[in-house]
């Protein structure tokens, strides 16, 4: 038999022991593994929700949304073609948490939950022996999280750091947390008409809110961020998450493994006064394109919604660069693999604003992904496509942990793999009305197979004979304008049959 324990394990027994004497063998033992252990590398993924590759300038794009990132990732492998597992927040995450597609986990719906089988697939078991720690300010998130870190690993509650006062209200009904608040919301939150179910409760919390923030408020000229619905209360400051986050870093034991999920920049798009209006009347004009038939009620002015989204890429880009500069400071790059990317990206384009649509084009679905490996100093361009489901078996092949034989990822992203993802097809799905243990029967799907991408898009009652499909060179037309499924139809075709019989083999356990 066994004898010998682990930290995680220690970390469990202690929390049994009385506080006099767990806490100097604690402190022993936090002390000695704060220590730097080459052969025991840390593990950090941060995400920010919502951040699109299309509106990055290290990735092109024209306005210069990442001057600190831009200059941070001279010392990254920076991925050029890297694509998120699903559209919304749920799949997306989920897949970057488990290495499989939506398809495996089956976390389709808003605020679903993975098969049982991935509870105890992810990426917290993979590196069993390291100590958990987990943050987001997005409800969806916290959802997945709660299943993944059992009560002794170290999930940080959402509300710690946030400002508004509804704490008690994501206490009491942590696991409906979403319907939850929006109770709350009809109750108490005043709407642009003046009105709320509780006319009296929300006169008193309007007045209470005002007095509480009113020393923040000139800092936000559009309102102070929410993590929610633009009437929400789950106020926030990402600065104070960042700090909060990279001092804990300093205290708890290694190796850790740490995934901190930041709400912006999701919307409502709510730029500090530092970067509001800071790209008004610049002249860019982005490319015209068409009216997605998914295109539902567009705003009033979507190249303003644009801008807003731009300027508050800015707010994040400065306080990633604050906490790459405390971690670094703190002498933890030199032992942690860093990771910066996201769950999925943002459209304001075609009619469509957000991430709340069907389609799959690239600026809802390309997302970055940079790797920050401890001691390099010069960057590195990856073009091959790359997918979030690769992430897992990368970290655990280059810290060498035990592959994860459960990953669709298979082979470690390159330069740190063999270097044939080239040639494998890379797949992003949205199946947000399927039932969870049903065979996709209304779904979107895109692949990528070299130089082309694929979209299919059935069981849509709108569309003709309630499938649609498209195909673009996204290399040669990285906009997608020019759909080439009639030009090129034997292509259309192949790739198209190919898509069916993935389907094929994805829906027969659940038919």
């Amino acid at each position: 038999m066994n004898r010998k324990i682990n930290r995680r394990d220690f970390l469990k027994l202690a929390g049994l022991l009385p506080l006099s004497l767990a806490a100097e063998p604690f402190t022993r033992f936090a002390s000695s593994t704060n220590e730097k252990q080459p052969e025991q590398q840390n593990v950090l993924v941060v995400v920010f929700d919502a951040f699109s590759s299309y509106n990055i300038s290290l990735y092109g794009y024209p306005r210069e949304t990442t001057p600190n990132i831009n200059r941070l990732s001279e010392r990254a492998v920076r991925y050029h073609n890297h694509y998120a597992g699903g559209n919304f927040t749920t799949p997306g995450t989920a897949s970057l948490l488990t290495g499989v597609l939506p398809w495996t986990h089956r976390a389709f719906q808003p605020a679903g939950t993975v098969t049982e089988q991935y509870v105890n697939h992810n990426l917290f078991s993979a590196f069993k022996d390291y100590y958990p720690i987990a943050y987001s300010h997005n409800g969806w998130v916290n959802i997945l999280l709660y299943q993944f870190l059992s009560r002794s690993d170290e999930l940080i509650p959402r509300d710690k750091l946030l400002l508004g006062s509804d704490e008690l209200l994501h206490i009491l009904f942590r696991n409906d947390d979403d319907i939850a608040s929006v109770s709350w919301l009809r109750d108490i939150n005043v709407e642009e008409q003046g009105y709320a179910y509780s006319l009296f409760l929300s006169r008193l919390y309007q007045e209470y809110q005002e007095k509480k923030f009113k020393d923040l408020k000139h800092l936000f000229p559009l309102g102070l961020p929410t993590a929610g619905s633009a009437g929400s209360d789950n106020i926030f400051l990402l600065e104070n998450a960042v700090d909060y986050l990279a001092d804990r870093l300093t205290t708890i034991p290694q190796p850790f493994v740490g995934y901190f999920h930041f709400l912006p920049p999701h919307d409502p798009y709510r730029p500090p006064t530092e970067f509001y209006k800071h790209f008004h009347n610049d002249g860019f004009k982005p490319p015209k394109k068409p009216k997605d038939i998914f295109a539902k009620r567009p705003p009033k002015d979507i190249l303003a919604k644009r801008a807003e989204y731009d300027e508050f890429i800015l707010y994040v880009d400065r306080e990633f660069g604050r906490l790459y500069e405390k971690l670094e400071s703190a002498g933890l790059l030199e032992n942690t693999w860093l990771v910066l990317t996201s769950d999925h990206g943002e459209l304001n384009e075609r009619g469509i604003t957000g991430h709340s649509t069907e389609v799959l084009y690239e600026p809802v679905i390309r997302v970055p992904l940079m790797i920050f490996e401890p001691g390099r100093k010069t960057g590195m361009d990856i073009h091959e496509n790359t997918s979030a489901v690769d992430v897992i078996p990368t970290l655990t092949h280059v810290t060498g942990q035990p592959f994860p034989d459960w990953v669709e990822g298979g082979i470690p992203l390159p330069p740190y793999g063999s270097g044939t993802e080239s040639t494998r097809n890379i797949f992003t799905v949205r199946a947000s009305k399927n039932g969870q243990y049903d065979p996709l029967t209304q779904a979107s799907v895109m692949m990528v197979k070299g130089n082309h991408k694929l979209h299919y898009y059935f069981g849509y009652s709108l569309l003709p004979e309630m499938q649609q499909i498209k195909l673009f060179d996204v290399k040669a037309d990285p906009e997608e304008l020019t759909d080439l499924s009639a030009s090129q139809r034997n292509l259309a075709g192949s790739l198209l049959d190919e898509m069916k019989a993935k389907l094929d083999e994805i829906n027969k356990p659940y038919q």
